[in-house]
């Protein structure tokens, strides 16, 4: 049985994998476009990035909501049923795109949460109004994303992130260095490359809906429905806890940039880099939680309640072999991986400074990965999400504003990141013992 889960598991999430790396490598080629642009930019896209990536965060979480539906119903052979959740999902995504819009284009209440240079907030501004424009698509994207993963279907999204990075290599190098035949763009290059890039993804979820095989049984298109009150309520009956998770977990890492930017450019740019790597590194332990879920749901769905404790279990051991390891590699190659990122001396010796917290707390953010994406494929999230704001929020952020300004002698911007690790730990020993008592109830 273990060895079964773990093939399907890594079937799924390879593919999975590559796609989110795929996909960050549009976050990557931002930060190095800008490291080498100027300093002021790269700290507008650290603090616009920040509130950008906590506001899709938080509404793609809450759309997350369909793939536990989507995976229990597929694993009850109730696959006449899927259409309908995809497409209520679907109208739900279009109702959250309106405050998500307007928080892009008023981001007053984030941004006052520090004291930002003058220069560095006016770019951040352009640059969240300019991403507002491609967020509906994003957000239907989010949807079809999260439908895919439910239904074990991950090539579709491989593909088109390749074809999303690639379109935003070549628009973002264009607009930020100038090469498009007017005047550098900077961070507002990054903005539009990013808005064209989520239409273009919309467009492709929706051609690969109606023409991709794999899709044909379930009559997407055939079987659309109008807006109805009771499945919206129940998605967001799932969705709120999981997408203010999201918000809480992402929040602790992205609002850093906030609380950093008192400390300077140089500072906020180090911390980018660094929290970019964290990010990618973060990308092995969700895909192995996202394929865990499909199979945990998969499992419900059909009221198997041994192969889900054998799909947790592979979910469980391959996350904390492989980030592990992964935490080895990132540590071994942490000054040539920052020397590519940016050619400001001080801005490297920030980076060094912080990379080792990240290589440490690899094993802990998988174990909490996985234990959070099993407990939603039991539909379970409202305690996850309260020990999300303990962990996160309480720990995380708060202690680390503690530890970087008020502890004696203040550890800046270093502090952020040891309680992160920290918040960690914790987040995977309570989430590892509420995952064994929900498993040890259903075996009742």
């Amino acid at each position: 049985m273990l060895v079964q889960q773990s093939r399907l598991i890594l079937a799924h999430a390879m593919p999975m994998l590559m796609a989110q790396l795929v996909s960050m490598g549009m976050m990557v080629i931002d930060t190095v476009l800008l490291g080498h642009h100027g300093a002021e930019d790269l700290a507008a896209v650290a603090v616009g990035g920040g509130v950008y990536i906590s506001v899709v965060f938080a509404l793609a979480g809450i759309l997350q909501a369909v793939a536990p539906v989507v995976a229990q119903r597929h694993g009850a052979g109730r696959d006449d049923e899927i259409a309908g959740a995809l497409w209520q999902a679907l109208w739900l995504a279009l109702c959250l795109a309106v405050p998500g819009v307007l928080i892009l284009r008023h981001p007053e209440p984030f941004l006052a949460l520090s004291t930002i240079d003058a220069a560095v907030e006016n770019k951040a501004r352009a640059y969240l109004a300019t991403l507002a424009i491609g967020l509906p698509a994003l957000l239907l994207y989010r949807t079809f994303h999260a439908f895919c993963n439910a239904l074990g279907r991950p090539r579709p999204l491989l593909l088109i992130s390749l074809g999303n990075t690639a379109l935003h290599g070549v628009l973002a190098w264009s607009l930020v260095t100038g090469r498009w035949g007017g005047e550098a763009l900077g961070v507002l290059g990054c903005g539009i490359s990013n808005a064209v890039v989520g239409w273009f993804s919309m467009l492709c979820a929706v051609g690969y809906m109606h023409f991709g095989a794999p899709f044909k049984p379930y009559r997407l298109f055939a079987g659309w429905q109008t807006p109805r009150c009771r499945p919206v309520r129940e998605l967001l009956r799932l969705g709120m806890p999981m997408g203010f998770a999201n918000l809480v977990e992402i929040s602790s890492f992205t609002l850093m940039a906030l609380f950093v930017a008192p400390l300077g450019a140089t500072a906020v740019a180090g911390h980018r880099i660094v929290a970019n790597l964290a990010a990618i590194c973060y990308m092995l332990p969700l895909a192995l939680g996202i394929a865990t879920l499909a199979r945990v749901g998969h499992a419900v769905g059909a009221r198997d309640w041994r192969r889900a404790e054998g799909a947790i279990a592979a979910g469980m051991l391959l996350a904390g072999a492989l980030s592990a390891l992964l935490g080895l590699l990132l540590w071994l190659a942490a000054a040539p991986l920052i020397a590519l990122y940016t050619d400001n001396a001080a801005v490297r010796a920030v980076s060094l400074a912080l990379i080792g917290y990240v290589a440490l707390y690899q094993i802990f953010d998988a174990v909490q990965t996985v234990a959070t994406h099993a407990l939603r494929g039991y539909r379970i999230t409202f305690i996850p999400m309260l020990v999300a704001v303990l962990c996160f929020w309480g720990v995380g952020l708060y202690g680390g504003w503690w530890l970087a300004f008020k502890a004696d002698p203040p550890l800046g911007v270093g502090g952020f990141w040891l309680a992160s690790l920290l918040s960690l730990v914790l987040a995977s020993l309570l989430l590892g013992t509420l995952l064994r008592r929900a498993l040890a109830a259903v075996d009742r």
